[in-house]
């Protein structure tokens, strides 16, 4: 399917008009969380207890998802082929592929703006994370640009998956050029600003839609209403990577943890001001004075040592009794406070401070922690992780780097590394291993119907164990 630049430009006008509703939503959650953009005259903050769990959870989903400078992915060859001969050399080129991979990843920006691209998913439910080649030469063929969610634009196509990305950046005259050397540029354009002005920007809006056999890709400049082409293409992987935290179905966008958790700390924010408002009139007083013509409360200083003169038989300044007293406010954030750093999972990612746990403590927190990020989990798996490794190995490929890879189960399969991901593993080796004792248990004749290196090979695959410390299989 080839779209034109003029219908580029009305599919992202009409998706954005979709998209208006949720924008008022989303500049809430972030003027109460990230404060805002500096200068845009959102509300002050008065209380921190959502900016800091929300900067926890971004933090804990890197590190529980994609922990940077650790092998949170593998590849292996498929069961059938696993168990064949040729399984071993397979699994090793597999591994040699990873390693390479992994690589590239920790000498490029992908922590930097993955965790970015988390914080947007935590407060605004949508992250977008754009994967490109990065210039010859580099230390990493990769390069990752966290898009924010105001920029880009999203369609939900039939797998559900949001397949359809238009990003819209207002560039000038220069960077369009830099960015698209081959583009046909109109003459006002290029001659549009003189030396001692500010350069133009123009809204430049880049569409990535999903084909047969790829993704399409076309750029398009919008330049006084008319649709001006500056590149087209086709990627094998969309370098687009849109995810959501959750979802309710018939909606495009998500819903993250901070808008779920918007109404309490709206609240929490409004209680504190009125607190911090309470203590000063309780620091300063409130305070009256008769009008006897002697006194000019104008210039009344109320500080320590101070002489205030009053007329014989006046009373000079009386303080006013404060309405009532504003102890219950501490009740109510206490509990507010709980309930935004519980919604948040800040009291569940994050181990006691003042706690020593057992082992055992420790396998049913994380498998709390599983239970909690389960459906999460699943759906960043399906809308983040495996597109991501599958971009990747994509620009890899095309530099020559690893061997033509198919992610399809068949031939290669994706495993994921993740201290979240191992918690499944170790519950599922903790029921093999139960298994076998009870076996053993049985006796001699029991253990007789054990394929010991077959049990091996499972446990291997099970904890995501290293395939060079197995023996190859005999042919």
């Amino acid at each position: 399917m080839t779209l034109s630049p003029e219908t580029i430009l009305a599919r992202h006008g009409a998706a954005r008009e979709r998209r208006r509703p949720w924008e008022g939503v989303w500049q809430e959650c972030y003027d109460h969380v990230l404060n805002g953009t500096p200068g845009s005259g959102g509300p002050a903050l008065y209380d921190a207890t959502a900016p800091d769990a929300a900067e926890q959870l971004a933090a804990s989903l890197l590190a529980e998802l994609t922990p940077p400078w650790s092998r949170w992915f593998g590849l292996a060859p498929a069961e059938s082929l696993a168990n064949g001969p040729e399984g071993a050399a397979a699994a090793k080129a597999l591994e040699a592929a990873a390693e390479t991979l992994q690589g590239h990843l920790d000498r490029s920006n992908f922590a930097l703006e993955m965790h970015q691209a988390l914080l947007d998913l935590v407060v605004a439910g949508t992250g977008v994370l754009l994967v490109e080649e990065a210039p010859a030469g580099g230390l990493s063929a990769l390069r990752f640009t966290a898009v924010p969610l105001r920029d880009a634009v999203l369609e939900e196509g039939p797998s559900g998956r949001l397949d359809t990305v238009y990003r819209c950046v207002a560039l000038d005259a220069a960077a369009i050029q830099a960015r698209y050397p081959e583009a046909e540029l109109p003459a006002a354009l290029l001659a549009g600003s003189g030396e001692d002005e500010s350069p133009r920007r123009y809204r430049v809006v880049e569409a990535v839609w999903p084909e047969r056999t790829g993704s399409g890709y076309l750029a398009v400049l919008d330049h006084e209403g008319q649709a001006v082409p500056l590149g087209f293409g086709r990627f094998g992987e969309s370098p687009f990577i849109a995810f959501r935290w959750m979802k309710v179905p018939g909606e495009v966008y998500g819903r993250g943890p901070v808008m779920k958790a918007l109404p309490d700390i709206r609240t929490v924010n409004k209680v504190v001001e009125l607190v911090l408002k309470n203590a000063s009139i309780a620091a300063t007083g409130i305070w009256q004075a008769e009008d006897d013509g002697v006194l000019n409360p104008a210039t009344v200083r109320l500080v320590p040592g101070a002489i205030i003169p009053k007329a014989p038989g006046s009373s000079g300044l009386t303080p006013l009794a404060a309405p009532g007293n504003f102890d219950v406010s501490q009740l109510m954030l206490d509990d507010l406070r709980g309930r935004i750093r519980s919604a948040l999972l800040a009291d569940r990612l994050t181990a006691p401070r003042d706690a020593r746990m057992t082992a055992t403590e420790v396998l049913e927190r994380s498998a709390e922690t599983a239970r909690l990020l389960g459906a999460t989990y699943g759906r960043m798996q399906a809308e983040l992780l495996t597109p991501l490794i599958g971009r990747c190995l994509s620009i890899l490929r095309r530099r020559g780097e690893v061997p033509p890879l198919l992610l399809d189960g068949r031939e290669v399969r994706l495993t994921y590394q993740s201290p979240l991901a191992r918690v499944q593993g170790r519950a599922d080796a903790a029921n093999t291993l139960l298994f076998l004792q009870a076996v053993a248990a049985l006796g001699p004749q029991a253990a007789a119907q054990l394929d010991v290196a077959a049990a091996t090979r499972h446990l291997a695959r099970t904890l995501a164990a290293p395939a060079g410390i197995l023996t190859p299989l005999e042919e």
